[in-house]
Formats: C-alpha cells, sequence, structure tokens
C-alpha cells in the first residue's frame, strides 16, 4: 500500500461528539466522519475501519482514484477499447460531484470534468442507438473514438423567471442552463457510412444534454434503507395529492412498480440510484456498473464490451474501417469477433472488484457544519417551515443491512462494512420529481438529489461554483433554488415561492443550513 493510502485512511478523526445534536451525524455513528478537509469525501466510515476493512478501503481507493492503461500488464491495465472516462477521479474529483462545466469546447479530458452527454431521440426521450447511453469519448489504439469531443461545444443562455431574477428587495439573481452543439461529424460511425434508419443522425435531429455525476460518498448508507419503508413513502406521496406531476408511473402506477427502466429481477426491490432511479442495490448499482462500461475494463461477470445501445453498429463499422485493420493487423471478422465477444479475459480480478466495492460502500459522509450557529439554526427551521423538506426528506433510518447481490458475484457480500440501525440525514425522499426547467433532464422525472455535504464540494474540488442540480446550471444555492420554481408546474413551486417572500436574513439563513449539511 502506498503512503498516500496509508495517510487516507490515518487521516480520519471520527470522534465521538456527544454534546452534538444527532443531525449532525449526517451518516449516523457508522457512517459520518469529522475529517472536513478538502479530503472529506474520501474517508472510510468508522464501520469499514471497525470491521478491519482498512487496508482493502485503501487498495480499492487506489484502483478509483489512478487512471487505467491501455496496455495488457500492470494492475489497471484494460482501458478500452473505447471509454468514457479513464478513472473514477476523472468523473468525481476527490469523490465529490464533477465540477462546473465551462463555456466553449467540451472538454472530455479534463480531471474534474463528470458531465457526461446524454444524446436522445426528442420525440422518445430514449438514448439512440448508435452510441452508448454513457457515449464514449476516447479509443484505444488501434480504435477510434465513437465521438469526438473536439467537436462539442457548450454554450450557456440565460433564462428570466417571473419574478424578473429578482427578489421584493431588489436582490437580484441569475437562472442560466446549458445547450449543447454535436454535429453529425463528430460521431464516428456517421464518417464510416452509417446513417440512421430513423433519419435522427443524418438530418441532426437528435438532442444532447448534460448530466453531472454525484458524489460517490454515502451510497452504502442509502444502501441499507429498507426497501419497504422507500416503499412507503411512494406510497405516502401518492396519497397527499401535494405533486402537481403525481408519481412516475414508472414506478408507481396504483401500486408500486419494482421494474422501472432496467428489467432487474423484483425481488431487489425499488431502485436508490441514479437521476433515472435505473439502479439498486449498490452491489449491481452506478458504481459497480461504472467501474466496467465507464473504462470498459472487463471482469469475471462482464467478459463483454460496452460499444452503444444497438450493441452492433460500433463494431459493424469499426471492423470495417481499413485504418483499423492496417493498425492492428487484423480482419474485418476478426475484429468483429473480438468487439462483440462475451467470453473475454478478465481484466480486473476478482480481488481488485472486491476492493472496489469494500471502498465504494465505504465512503463516509461529512458531519454537518456550524450546528450550533443561531443562523443555521434558524434556516433549519425555515426549510421545515417553507416545505423543502417534503422532497428532501431529512432523515431515513437504515434496517439491518443485509446486503444484496443481483449479480452473485463471487459471494463477496460478506466482506462489506455495514450501517445496521443508523439515523441518517441524507434529505432526499429517494423518489423522482419534475421541474419543467428550460431544457430539462431526459423525461423530466429526476431523483431528489441528497444534499449532505453538497457544501463542501468547492472546498474539495476548487472549483468556481457549487455545481448544483443536474447538469451544473446552479452556480450557488439560490439559483438552484429558484430554478425549483421556474415553472408553475414544478412539484416544488409552491415551496420556492415561500422562499422567495421570505426577506433577506431568512433567505441567507436557508443557504446558510443548506451548505451546512
Amino acid at each position: 500500500m502506498s503512503l498516500a493510502a496509508v495517510a487516507l485512511v490515518a487521516c480520519n478523526p471520527n470522534t465521538d461528539v456527544d454534546d452534538k445534536p444527532e443531525w449532525y451525524y449526517t451518516g449516523g455513528k457508522l457512517g459520518t466522519t469529522t475529517n472536513l478537509t478538502s479530503m472529506t469525501f474520501r474517508q472510510p466510515t468508522p464501520a469499514t475501519e471497525n470491521a478491519g476493512l482498512g487496508t482493502m478501503f485503501a487498495q480499492g481507493d487506489q484502483i478509483a482514484e489512478k487512471p487505467f492503461v491501455t496496455n495488457d500488464e500492470g494492475r489497471l491495465h484494460g482501458l478500452g477499447p473505447v471509454y468514457v472516462r479513464a478513472s473514477c477521479q476523472h468523473c468525481h474529483p476527490n469523490y465529490s460531484h464533477g465540477t462546473s462545466v465551462p463555456e466553449g469546447r467540451y472538454d472530455a479530458a479534463n480531471v474534474g470534468n463528470g458531465t457526461l452527454l446524454v444524446v436522445i431521440n426528442p420525440a422518445t426521450q430514449g438514448y439512440v442507438p448508435w452510441l452508448a447511453g454513457m457515449p464514449q469519448l476516447f479509443g484505444a489504439a488501434p480504435f477510434k473514438a465513437p465521438l469526438d469531443p473536439d467537436q462539442i461545444t457548450v454554450s450557456w443562455k440565460n433564462a428570466t423567471d417571473e419574478h424578473g431574477n429578482k427578489f421584493a428587495d431588489g436582490e437580484t439573481y441569475e437562472l442560466r442552463y446549458p445547450e449543447v452543439t454535436m454535429p453529425n461529424t463528430a460521431v464516428y460511425v456517421y464518417n464510416q457510412g452509417y446513417r440512421d434508419p430513423d433519419g435522427l443522425l443524418e438530418s441532426q435531429g437528435y438532442e444532447v444534454k448534460l448530466e453531472n455525476t454525484i458524489g460517490v460518498y454515502g451510497s452504502g448508507l442509502l444502501d441499507a434503507i429498507p426497501d419497504q419503508d422507500i416503499i412507503d413513502q411512494y406510497a405516502k406521496e401518492a396519497a397527499d395529492g401535494k405533486l402537481k406531476n403525481g408519481l412516475n408511473p414508472a414506478f408507481w402506477d396504483g401500486g408500486f412498480q419494482t421494474s422501472g427502466y432496467y428489467k432487474n429481477d423484483p425481488q431487489w426491490g425499488p431502485k436508490r440510484f441514479t437521476y433515472a432511479l435505473t439502479r439498486g442495490p449498490i452491489m449491481d448499482a452506478a458504481g459497480a456498473n461504472a467501474i466496467w462500461n465507464i473504462t470498459n475494463v472487463t471482469r469475471s461477470d462482464r467478459r463483454y464490451h460496452y460499444l452503444d445501445l444497438n450493441g452492433t453498429i460500433y463494431a459493424e463499422y469499426a471492423s470495417k474501417d481499413p485504418e483499423v485493420q492496417k493498425a492492428s493487423g487484423k480482419s474485418e471478422e476478426e475484429l468483429y469477433n473480438y468487439l462483440l465477444s462475451k467470453e473475454l479475459p478478465a481484466e480486473m480480478s476478482d480481488d481488485e472488484f472486491t476492493q472496489v466495492m469494500i471502498w465504494h460502500r465505504g465512503l463516509a459522509v461529512p458531519a454537518a457544519r456550524n450546528v450550533d450557529d443561531k443562523q443555521v439554526l434558524k434556516g433549519k427551521e425555515l426549510f421545515t417551515q417553507i416545505g423543502c423538506d417534503y422532497c428532501h426528506r431529512p432523515s431515513w433510518t437504515t434496517g439491518p443491512d443485509e446486503i444484496r447481490d443481483p449479480n452473485n458475484f463471487q459471494g463477496f457480500t460478506a466482506a462489506m462494512p455495514k450501517y445496521p440501525n443508523q439515523k441518517i440525514w441524507p434529505y432526499t425522499d429517494m423518489v423522482q420529481h419534475k421541474l419543467h426547467m428550460e431544457n430539462d433532464i431526459r423525461t423530466g422525472w429526476c431523483r431528489t438529489t441528497p444534499l449532505w455535504g453538497r457544501g463542501l464540494h468547492r472546498k474539495a474540488t476548487g472549483d468556481a461554483y457549487e455545481a448544483r442540480m443536474h447538469d451544473t446550471r446552479a452556480r450557488n444555492v439560490i439559483e438552484a433554488i429558484m430554478w425549483h420554481g421556474y415553472s408553475s408546474e414544478s412539484d416544488a413551486y409552491w415551496p420556492t415561492q415561500q422562499f422567495y417572500k421570505l426577506n433577506k436574513e431568512d433567505r441567507d439563513a436557508v443557504v446558510a443550513f443548506i451548505n451546512a449539511i
């Protein structure tokens, strides 16, 4: 283990501060770190250390931090043949959210640019078949990138709400949203002669959106919330009639639906991860998926490549590319069979994947800050009074935390850190809602993002802004709140208007509280 890894584990002063209120322990006593330095999101939970998993955690951290390479040797080998990013750190700087997206060229190679491209059919809101759901932007020689990021640009547009972006006392705020330009010449298979049967690619009738990564810390704690408690939350929200848009019928249609967008076995219960609620439990969730499909590094349970939604389009056109054939010294048939093989050698060992999952499930949540500050306490009270706590439900209590693995991966779940019977404070209802914003998220449905730790994003990453909302459109808390009420059709319109009516002192108190949790 490297000196850096040793220092990472050692620098975790998780002291028991008995005079603090219970909401200070955002992840409960077993899941909270009191290390609030720039390394705060990288700390192991007390449960991880108590279980003697500190070394395994540090080894997993090294895999998550360092870039994979394209050669066939070394610990982090196997990147490619095409990939989205080379490491977890690229998308999750210091394991926080991705950083704000600047105007201009979409710089995919920049460490910290965790905002991924989402290319969709606007009529169906589904992903296009000629790219992966998370489109790859790089190729490992001799293969070429499915998309050329140098041709993709981001521009920021201004929006004005019904208040003219001004509070009654004269304080102003700004609202902005991104627009992405991607010509069809940026698409590799188009340049190789592929034409979309729907005509979207040829006519450039597709849409491109941005989706920022969320912080990976605290995922194990969300995984420990009992299924039934999440289902009960859906039932409560369905019954009280407070949501203008109701609930997503993919998950609630007069009763709870367990299939959602991904047809996982119903025994695995409600989805709880990603904006679209596509994943859960954590052993088959975003992190377990990303360490494979972001890097295309194979492992024993996924001995195949992640190429495109259709499954064969990239393989067909890459294998026919004369330059790829010449550089590889392989025939069209050999290239095609390699790209589509489901029996490739495992490039990540079972032990390494276990270490990654111990790290992923073992990341702590930072303790709340300034819990005795009068302004923060006033903001906490107002947060509830104006109704923010309806969607941003403050607390949950974990269950026995019986870890489940839909992939049944070598029975490694026994090695994971566990968080039984902890009161945690993520500030999310684990349900999707609609805000009806300009250039909104795909489908309009978005899981309530946990607020815990978000106030430390800039400290952890050095970002110029707070990078809030799904596409980093909100540069600070005020912008994030006012986007919630941009449309009268938003599920959060009423609490946003209550916030608007507050005087500046009270608004500042709400902001201070949100930044403290």
